[in-house]
């Protein structure tokens, strides 16, 4: 037991009720995240210098894509939830398959609902469809850092027990000091990814297309990983084999196609300057 533990701050899931109808971090931090996310990308598309020239797409075409990646977060997120994390309990309760404003949202299912949007997108607008999907990589992990900090807010995915001084209690799990692990996830998932990607595409990343989803799906998968050593395992699932956790077999695989995206890039040619 810690001789000092960091009080959890407990803050109210909700931010403000309009009338009948409350306003939860959750949600906002999905909104910011959007919000921010869109105006980084349109940042990028202005700089020709990024893209070796013009870029292969344009601000009306990611402001339409929007909308497109936001169902894609939604439906994907919460499907991934359901199928990967807990299907028993939502076969049992089908109604709360709908009711996404009270969380449970995963995030692999979520990427694989964005991954069809980009498909589905860059198809109907005969739009380069890896270098669409290296600028929503490359804005995904301020969604990511923001998710995590409500999930923290929420009191929910909480670390697994420690000793370490800045452990915390969380009131809905037990009385046991714990990991902030959305914190640690906030910081890899989030803020590092997102400087990690940054500095690539500063570099040049975005004149090999896939370049940035490679890196993208080899970050988040490391860090997920990382993270997953300090976060309580699902109660439902449990462990797997040999320490594994859902996070880190979801992961796994990401790793290696990311991989494969950043060879595929380094073999084809540069973006000419158009």
């Amino acid at each position: 037991m810690p001789l000092f533990v960091i009080p959890y701050p407990d803050i109210d899931p909700v931010l403000v009720n309009i009338g009948p109808f409350p306003i939860r971090w959750y949600a906002l931090a999905y909104i910011t995240g959007i919000l921010l996310g869109w105006l980084y990308a349109r940042a990028i598309i202005k700089r020709p210098a990024l893209w070796g020239g013009r870029a292969p797409l344009t601000v009306d075409d990611f402001d339409d894509f929007i909308l497109w990646v936001t169902l894609g977060v939604i439906v994907g997120g919460r499907l991934g939830n359901v199928l990967f994390y807990d299907p028993v309990y939502y076969f049992e309760h089908p109604l709360e398959i709908l009711q996404v404003w009270k969380g449970g949202m995963a995030f692999h299912g979520g990427f694989l609902g964005v991954v069809i949007a980009v498909i589905l997108f860059a198809v109907h607008r005969h739009i380069p469809m890896l270098s669409l999907g290296d600028l929503a990589c490359a804005v995904a992990p301020i969604g990511l850092c923001l998710g995590r900090i409500a999930n923290f807010i929420n009191g929910e995915l909480w670390g697994r027990p420690t000793d370490v001084p800045w452990a915390m209690v969380f009131p809905h799990a037990d009385a046991q000091p714990r990991h902030p692990s959305q914190i640690y996830e906030a910081t890899l998932e989030g803020l590092v990814l997102l400087a990690a990607l940054a500095i690539l595409v500063r570099l040049g990343a975005l004149k090999r297309p896939g370049t940035i989803c490679g890196a993208f799906m080899i970050g988040y998968g490391i860090a997920r990983i990382i993270g997953e050593f300090f976060r309580e395992p699902d109660p439902q699932l449990e462990r797997l084999s040999h320490g594994l956790t859902m996070g880190m077999v979801l992961s796994l695989p990401m790793i290696v196609i990311g991989i494969g995206f950043i060879l595929y890039a380094l073999k084809r040619p540069p973006l000419r300057q158009r």
